[in-house]
Formats: structure tokens, sequence, C-alpha cells
């Protein structure tokens, strides 16, 4: 008798379990979901130190002077401009990555029909790393960060002139610099090209410095900015 009890109960567990639409397993752990920066995640950090970039500890920049424009959150500093150049005071966060440039200066080079137009030297820290990683995957993050410049804050289409592309040094810090000018057409604007550049910069820290520098063809006078800022970028 008592083995018959039993098969009967056997029977009506495995009916229950057969017949319900839920999992008995329903408290099983799912896998995690990846919570790392859009950056981290592409750009993993490297395994061995970069081959192709500079070896040995780089002698100390000698000391700036003149006004600085100081990004705490970023962690650099860089030369400061005078007039036309005036303080960036708003947020904007570009591109597919969502920057947010937060400290710099700008200067309105022309209104059209898609708004104002401006050139720029504009710093930001973006999380670039997981948090227990020492160092950055500069090169992946440069140019990810680059494309997303290229793709996201000009008119499309667009045709590049890539004018530097390398790891280096800024400030005696690893870096990454992008430069190249593009070439483009708008309804209603002016500017059909830009030099650009875009650096970034490992300070130590999972949020890498991003500097973007930005001028118009019509303000080619001011080229000479785009390498006169990237010499003057200093850590804090």
């Amino acid at each position: 008798m008592a083995g018959a009890i039993l098969a009967v109960g056997l029977t009506v567990i495995l009916t229950v379990v057969l017949s319900s639409d839920s999992s008995p397993f329903r408290g099983k752990a799912q896998a995690p979901t990846d919570v790392r920066p859009p950056l981290a995640q592409m750009c993993p950090a490297p395994t061995v130190s970069p081959g192709a970039g500079p070896t040995g500890t780089p002698s100390a920049p000698p000391e700036p002077t003149g006004e600085r424009t100081v990004d705490t959150e970023a962690g650099i500093s860089y030369r400061e401009y005078g007039p036309p150049w005036e303080p960036w005071n708003t947020v904007w966060r570009a591109g597919t990555l969502a920057v947010p440039y937060k400290v710099g200066q700008h200067f309105v080079t022309e209104s059209y029909s898609g708004g104002l137009y401006h050139a720029s030297i504009l710093s930001a820290a973006v999380p670039a790393a997981d948090n227990d990683a020492v160092t950055l995957n500069l090169e992946c993050v440069g140019r990810q960060v680059a494309a997303d410049v290229r793709a996201e804050y000009y008119p499309q289409p667009n045709t590049i002139e890539q004018l530097r592309d390398e790891r280096t040094t800024l400030g005696g810090r690893p870096a990454w610099v992008s430069k190249f000018r593009l070439h483009f057409s708008a309804p209603g604007l002016t500017a059909k090209d830009e030099l650009s550049a875009v650096a970034i910069i490992d300070v130590g820290k999972p949020t890498a410095a991003v500097l973007y520098v930005s001028i118009p063809g019509t303000h080619r006078q001011f080229d000479y900015v785009v390498d006169d800022v990237l010499a003057s970028v200093r850590p804090l």
C-alpha cells in the first residue's frame, strides 16, 4: 500500500510539472547583463603594453604659461585664447557615444538654416575602462570617438582627409590623436570643410579625457589653434 501511495504521489507531481506553463527552475539566476560603459565594451583594456607606442617614462613637459582652461572632471588643462574665442557655457552631449562636453571655448562662425555653426575647443571625461582597469586601449577608444565625431557631428555624406592618426604623448601622458579635414555640403551652410582633431588622453583613471577641436574652412586663419592647443595639454 505504501508503494502504491508513493507511485500516485509521483504521478501527480510529474503531471503538475509537465502541464505547467512556468519552469520549475524559475528561481535559477539569469546570466548578468553587461553594464560596462559602451567604450569599455568596445575597447577592452590591452593585456600587454602596446608595442608601437612610446616606451619609458617621458620627461616632464615645461610648465605652461598664460591663461588656461581647466577641466577638473576630465583631468586636464590647456591653452585659453582671447577674442573671438569665449567660454563654453553649456553641456553638449554629442553623437552616439554622447560625450558630455562641458568645458572649453568657442565662437559662432555663421548662422544658417540648421542653426548656429561654431569653431570649438571642447573637453570632456568619458568612461572608457572597467572600474578596476589600470590602462586604456587608447587606439581603439581614439578611433571609436573619432569615427563617432565624423558620423554624428557633421553633414552626411562627407569625405575625410586623414592628417594624423597615432599614439603619442600629450603633457607627458599617453594619448591617441586623430587629426583630419572633412569635406561636406549642407543647404545654406557656407563652410564646405573643417579641420578637426580628437585627442584621447589617459589620465590614470577609468575615464579618458577627450579634447575635440574644430575650425571651419571659412576661418582657416585659426587652423594653427589645432596643433597649438594639443601641444598645450597638461594633466592636473
